[in-house]
């Protein structure tokens, strides 16, 4: 049997067997013919690259999870009513790769470039606000402002970067610290321009090639084009594939570049400052660009957040939103595009899992929320490690 018949054999049983297992057989029926496609693909995977590590056979399968994630909870939960609306599984969803992408993007600067940074949420913010006042000033959709708020971050991030281009330690992230709150005082208090603590309200969605969502906009509208009955989870759908083709974007760059001499700049700098100079590295331009390249990625990530809201203001962008992400970092490994993301698995989406664990509410009173304590566990669980 050749590799692609094979391949496409696994691919089609590990999709129809959420499909018709959950649907016919029940979950025994979709848990065996899951395991079936599994093996086949691993099997197909091993024989066609016998040296691929097993940790890209499992970043293969997560990726493929996730272009199937959509078809995967819509079957789940028609079969099994697990008791929560589908809406709320890719409000999860998108959340989680928010804070993939934004943790890649501070991998950057704290794990290969080794320059502590406090205060990256300040970039979250720039792309946040700038696609807020360009969409709500000049009328500007997302797609053009996506490049935009991701410059415009970028551009700060150098600004940032001239300033402490001599300070490491705890030096650079003090610096950086009051950075990230300079801009939110700033955004608070400037209220011409951003609103102050009301925010920015009325941002645009994104459309699919120009059509629009909503059911109420002008002219031909995406249910009107493909024929089907509105419905509020095609936007959130599609929502959640703009943020994963953007992580994949996060992701597949900072790859290559580590294949680069700037990547091999910015490990050279982490391990020895001082021995890169010797060795005629511009250390310079190698921080410069860790700043701006990882600041590119916070702004794409905050316009984002700016349009899958529709409202943004300064509260949204505190300084504890940038000890998550560098939780997220630490605790994933530094350098660890893998670590990174399982680390923003566990840290985002496992509290909400223990939100809606009986056993705890049981234990604890009916009050108990493990949200507020999630922080206590962050620390608990970067000391640990």
């Amino acid at each position: 049997m050749t590799f692609s018949v094979t391949l496409a054999l696994a691919a089609a049983v590990v999709v129809t067997g959420f499909v018709l297992g959950a649907a016919i057989y029940g979950l025994l029926g979709t848990v065996v013919l899951l395991f079936v496609g599994l093996g086949l693909l691993r099997r197909v995977m091993l024989e066609r690259f016998p040296n691929l590590p097993y940790a890209q056979i499992f970043i293969a399968g997560g990726i493929a999870f996730a272009l199937f994630f959509p078809i995967v909870t819509y079957t789940v939960e028609s079969a099994f009513r697990l008791g929560l609306p589908l809406r709320y599984w890719f409000d999860l969803s998108i959340l989680i790769l928010t804070y993939v992408m934004l943790g890649w993007g501070l991998n950057i600067v704290v794990g290969l470039a080794g320059l502590l940074d406090l205060g990256y949420v300040a970039f979250y913010a720039v792309g946040a606000y700038t696609f807020a006042l360009l969409a709500t000033h000049f009328g500007l959709g997302f797609w053009i402002c996506l490049p935009i708020a991701g410059a415009a971050a970028a551009l700060w991030g150098i600004i940032l970067g001239f300033p402490v281009l001599r300070l490491r330690g705890d030096y650079l992230a003090i610096v950086t610290l009051a950075f990230g709150e300079i801009v939110r005082i700033v955004l608070l208090n400037w209220t011409d321009l951003t609103g102050g603590p009301n925010g920015v309200a009325g941002i645009p969605k994104p459309t699919f090639f120009g059509l629009p969502f909503s059911p109420f906009a002008e002219g031909m509208t995406f249910s009107k084009f493909f024929g089907v009955p509105y419905d509020g989870l095609h936007a959130l759908i599609f929502l959640y594939y703009v943020i994963l083709v953007l992580a994949l974007l996060t992701n597949l760059v900072t790859l290559r570049l580590r294949r680069l001499p700037v990547g091999r700049a910015w490990e050279a700098m982490r391990e020895d400052e001082i021995a890169c100079r010797s060795l005629g590295i511009n250390t310079t331009v190698t921080k410069l660009s860790a700043f701006a390249t990882g600041a590119m990625f916070g702004g794409l990530a905050g316009c984002f957040f700016a349009t899958r809201q529709g409202f943004v203001s300064p509260e949204s962008f505190t300084f504890i939103e940038s000890a998550i992400i560098l939780a997220i970092v630490v605790l994933g490994g530094m350098g660890s595009q893998l670590g990174v993301a399982i680390a923003a698995v566990v840290m985002v989406g496992g509290f909400e899992a223990l939100r809606h664990t009986a056993g705890l509410q049981a234990i604890f009173g009916s009050d108990f929320d493990p949200s507020l304590y999630r922080m206590l566990l962050f620390g608990i669980a970067m000391v640990g490690i």
